[in-house]
């Protein structure tokens, strides 16, 4: 698949991650135009592309995709400049850190509803809250909109590269990866296992947690478990095709 003009550079990471973008809308985790996902395209990381300004998640397509650097100052001045918290967010995080290659940034429900506790840990209950084990940051400093310094204050919390997921309290979930479909498949595992640790905890039951040596077993099971996020992603881009979707156009 070729880009439809030949000064589209990354399009074979373009389609991916508006493919990402469009099965986020299948799924309902999008919200309204608030929400933003980047793909570093450079080694430093400081490069990357991100979704356009003001453009609903069901209709950005590969071509949309606006390729801006963290260290440029003027970014805010172009005509194509990305969302305020976009770039305080995702340009925070690039620029900190460099393993952060892909970043999906979503208020979906049950992230939210566990963002928004008291306690928003999540326990290991079951296979799936086990891959986060030990994995996630709770920010319990919420501190407004992702703009200057409270973007970098967060960037900060995701500095050591075995946290994979930040559970933005009082704001909703941010998860990282080096590529989209590890990117999206950890996203879309968290929203569920969110939901799974919801709908016991209202059954008013007492709850079954793993030892911590199991739930570590297999976080680092589904870590290596072969080809699983990028099959996921190719199944994802075969539906999108089977349909007629103009995510890679």
């Amino acid at each position: 698949m070729n880009a439809p003009t030949p000064n589209l550079t990354h399009w074979a990471e373009r389609v991916d991650l508006a493919a990402a973008v469009r099965w986020t809308v299948k799924l309902n985790l999008h919200e309204a135009v608030a929400n933003h996902f980047s793909l570093a395209v450079n080694p430093a990381g400081t490069r990357f592309l991100i979704n356009p300004n003001g453009r609903h998640f069901a209709r950005i397509r590969a071509s949309d995709l606006v390729e801006i650097d963290a260290n440029d100052p003027a970014t805010m001045t172009r005509p194509d400049a990305p969302d305020p918290t976009a770039w305080g967010l995702h340009g925070a995080v690039h620029r900190a850190c460099p393993h952060a290659v892909c970043v999906m940034h979503v208020h979906s429900m049950h992230a939210t509803v566990l963002a928004s506790l008291a306690d928003s840990r999540l326990p290991a209950i079951d296979q799936n809250s086990a891959m986060f084990h030990n994995r996630v940051v709770v920010d319990e400093h919420y501190g407004g909109m992702a703009l200057a310094d409270e973007a970098a204050r967060c960037a900060t919390l995701l500095a050591d590269p075995k946290i994979t997921t930040m559970l933005m309290g009082n704001h909703g979930i941010l998860v990282i990866g080096r590529t989209v479909a590890e990117t999206f498949n950890r996203l879309t595992y968290f929203e569920r296992a969110a939901e799974t640790y919801i709908r016991a905890l209202q059954t008013g039951r007492p709850l079954r947690v793993l030892p911590d040596a199991v739930a570590e077993k297999t976080a680092q099971e589904w870590e290596a478990y072969p080809g699983f996020a990028d099959a996921h992603l190719r199944e994802i881009k075969a539906l999108l095709d089977e349909d007629g979707s103009t995510y890679a156009s």
